[in-house]
């Protein structure tokens, strides 16, 4: 069952043309658990319980957070949630909720985030 492929889900929005979230679905117990204790090593927590925050590297800030160093940090939220992980595709702002440098990620970002997905899924030895 470990070496099983997961459904990977790329969700798209209205219009079609960017990516909101990642979603691996169908995890079982055992990789939930590789899976929450990789993220505990590697990333902060958020307030929420089962949320992480992957800090976007400054170098990587986009043209919406430009200028906006007052918002930052930057981060992507990802979520381990029962039997699922979902990451999202939304550069948000740690202190700042209301502002235009939230935004969806641009391709650097989006490849960061990609790299990072591929690093997780490797070390909790899941085949996605």
């Amino acid at each position: 069952m470990a070496n099983q492929s997961k459904n990977t889900n790329l969700v798209e929005n209205r219009q079609g043309d960017a990516m909101r979230q990642f979603v691996i679905d169908e995890l079982n117990r055992e990789e939930q658990n590789n899976l929450e204790s990789y993220l505990k090593r590697t990333l902060p927590s958020a307030p929420m319980e089962g949320m992480f925050w992957l800090p976007v590297p400054e170098e990587l800030l986009g043209e919406a957070q430009q200028g906006h160093g007052q918002c930052g940090p930057f981060f992507f939220g990802i979520e381990l949630g029962r039997s699922r992980l979902i990451a999202e595709f939304l550069v948000r702002s740690k202190s700042n909720l209301h502002c235009s440098c939230i935004s969806y990620a641009n391709q650097g970002q989006r490849q960061f985030l990609f790299d990072f997905l591929d690093r997780m899924l490797a070390d909790a030895q899941i085949n996605a």
